[in-house]
């Protein structure tokens, strides 16, 4: 019980810290793991490092990610320290669990530490001990842009280089343009299909807000840089205006297709030695 991997963690509710913070669906974080109330049934439900792994690999997850706990930005060090400890802890009974029965998946470590540097590293020389299949950088990126990209800058070439790494939450475009040069391989986001129901389509010319007037009559392509669907911008202005469900499907299409475009590129710049 060395290095505060021992200690059981404090339970937290919405009352304004941890993960939980402003969800009156989590109940309380405690070394076991965590309880929150079904929003289908109100029912309590406990889930643990262990149970998590379970439920990934029954939905045949190629990547499994490990229970862990998002703090927010502002807490203070000595709780970040904390968090970054309990996660450590979930992450090793997780790989435990997951290397019962491997089963061709692979499971990633996430990477702690908010935007504390010292907190940073520790949490990469201690996971990067364990036999995890690759690295994801998760936990507060910072408060902007800005602040992310110099925390990747720091953090990144800290990782094995010899395993992928994953970048928590992060796929606008201009972060991820801004970060692949750190060495960041892969990312995942709910943004572009957010935006995308929303009704802000990426373009190569930036994004366009389909609902407005000017393109009722727009009988172009969404982008004609750019081929990802066979629908004008003219029709999913229709369909916004009239609130069909088709276009939350639509929309949503297009800002993937056009991410994996980007993407791609991505690849081919590397490729070249461009970045």
């Amino acid at each position: 019980m060395c290095s505060g991997y021992g200690s059981v963690f404090a339970l937290v509710s919405g009352s304004g810290s941890g993960s939980g913070s402003g969800s009156a669906s989590l109940l309380s974080t405690t070394e076991e793991g965590v309880k929150f109330r079904s929003y289908f049934d109100g029912s309590e439900i406990t889930l643990t490092p262990e149970s998590s792994v379970r439920a990934q690999k029954k939905l045949a997850s190629d990547i499994i990610v490990p229970l862990d706990e998002l703090p927010a930005y502002h807490v203070s060090k000595q709780r970040l320290k904390e968090s970054v400890y309990l996660s450590h802890r979930w992450e090793a009974r997780s790989l435990l669990e997951h290397l019962a029965n491997p089963q061709q998946q692979a499971m990633y470590a996430v990477i702690h530490g908010g935007v504390d540097r010292d907190l940073r590293k520790l949490s990469v020389e201690y996971l990067s001990q364990l036999p995890f299949d690759g690295f994801a950088v998760g936990g507060s990126l910072g408060k902007d842009r800005k602040e992310m990209a110099n925390l990747l800058e720091f953090v990144m070439p800290l990782l094995p280089e010899d395993k992928p790494n994953h970048i928590l939450g992060i796929a606008d475009m201009e972060s991820v343009e801004s970060t692949v040069a750190f060495g960041c391989d892969t990312f995942d986001s709910a943004y572009p299909t957010r935006l995308a129901r929303h009704g802000s389509l990426f373009t190569t010319e930036g994004v366009i807000h389909i609902k407005l007037t000017r393109f009722k009559d727009d009988h172009r392509p969404i982008d004609p840089k750019c081929p990802t669907i066979p629908y004008t911008r003219a029709y999913l202005h229709h369909l916004m205006r009239q609130k069909e469900p088709l276009f939350l499907t639509l929309a949503s299409m297009h800002n993937m297709a056009f991410m994996n475009n980007l993407m791609a590129t991505i690849r081919e710049k590397i490729l070249n030695n461009e970045i």
